[in-house]
């Protein structure tokens, strides 16, 4: 009754605002039409939430959000997250949203306040998000996204894409192998290859032992370039780019949150960069395999919807991964260093 009431004062207000504009010579048709129109538009949006929260029989979900640091990727997929879930729940849906600032221990102490302040469901975004989550609780369901094998980063033998337990969630693993026949693609001449990425990232390493072994098989010789964190980025970047004639960069966290740094060494050295995403290659690359981190966010919440509204359980709940992949190129690093792209790669919007 409450929802009809609502609809019909949308209504009579727009009826009203047309019945005052309609002395207004030739503009006052389209105007009355105009009103009509946002009439049955916020009728429709009204009733989209009433629904919503009529869905939920009165229930209201607090969700735990633990991001591990702030860039371009981890953003768009958190906040896909969040729009799935406010377009499924509506009100009654409330975030708790933290950030870690680049801290797995920081993780570890968001997760413990999720705890203890009994959330729903947790989004641990990014992998030692995951893993904190992982060592806080086996009870309140945990949706992890951003992460790229969760049997690396569990420390799961054997993994075959269910975690069981009260884990799943969403991989942005996009196929390495494709990943290095792009590289060798737009630079078969190449000899060395540095890998660059952060030694505290399980899945930067498996991505760079798996990208290596690819290389390696086509010809190239490669090289691990490890940096602890932040601090030691520069020097080992400069010695990246001394000695190799490309850098490959996995979906690494830390390159992502400071790709200026890469950039302002690499590119006045003339040594181009293939990332593992997106975000990384319009910071400080040529091209990457590229997925979309909102879209992938979208996949997570709807997760969380089938799990919140008791639809699915959790434990049975495969991992799911991106629908599909796009070549795309970062046309002003190219442009700088001479690298022209066939024409199936896409340019990254500036």
């Amino acid at each position: 009754m409450k929802k009809s009431t609502k609809i019909m004062s949308v209504l009579l207000a727009a009826a009203c605002a047309a019945s005052m504009t309609g002395c207004g010579g030739s503009g006052s048709t389209a105007t009355t039409a105009a009103a009509s129109e946002a009439a049955t538009e916020a009728a429709s949006s009204e009733e989209a939430k009433s629904d919503a929260a009529a869905s939920t029989d009165g229930k209201t979900y607090n969700v735990g959000i633990c991001q591990l640091v702030q860039h371009v990727a981890l953003d768009a997929a958190t906040q896909g997250f969040k729009d799935a879930l406010t377009d499924a729940l509506g009100d009654a849906v409330t975030f708790d949203e933290q950030n870690a600032q680049g801290d797995s221990n920081t993780c570890s102490t968001i997760i413990n306040s999720f705890v203890s302040n009994h959330v729903d469901l947790i989004l641990a975004n990014a992998t030692p998000s995951l893993q904190a989550a992982q060592a806080g609780t086996n009870e309140i369901p945990v949706l992890g996204t951003a992460v790229t094998e969760y049997g690396v980063a569990l420390g799961i033998d054997g993994f075959d894409g269910l975690v069981g337990g009260n884990i799943s969630g969403t991989s942005d693993l996009a196929p390495l192998d494709e990943q290095a026949a792009m590289l060798h693609e737009l630079f078969p001449d190449a000899k060395n290859v540095g890998l660059l990425y952060c030694s505290a990232e399980a899945n930067s390493q498996y991505q760079v032992d798996t990208v290596k072994a690819a290389l390696e098989e086509m010809g190239y010789t490669c090289e691990y370039y490890a940096f602890s964190d932040s601090n030691d980025l520069a020097t080992i970047t400069t010695n990246a780019a001394t000695n190799s004639d490309v850098i490959y960069v996995p979906t690494d966290n830390t390159v992502a949150a400071n790709t200026e740094i890469v950039n302002n060494i690499c590119q006045p050295a003339k040594v181009p960069v293939i990332a593992g995403e997106e975000g990384i290659c319009s910071g400080c690359g040529v091209a990457t395999l590229s997925i979309s981190y909102y879209d992938l966010g979208v996949a997570t919440g709807k997760m969380a919807v089938k799990i919140l509204t008791g639809e699915a359980n959790v434990s049975e709940m495969p991992i799911e991964y991106a629908p599909q992949f796009t070549k795309k190129y970062n046309k002003t690093i190219c442009d700088a260093l001479e690298i022209t792209v066939p024409d199936d790669y896409v340019a990254i919007e500036e």
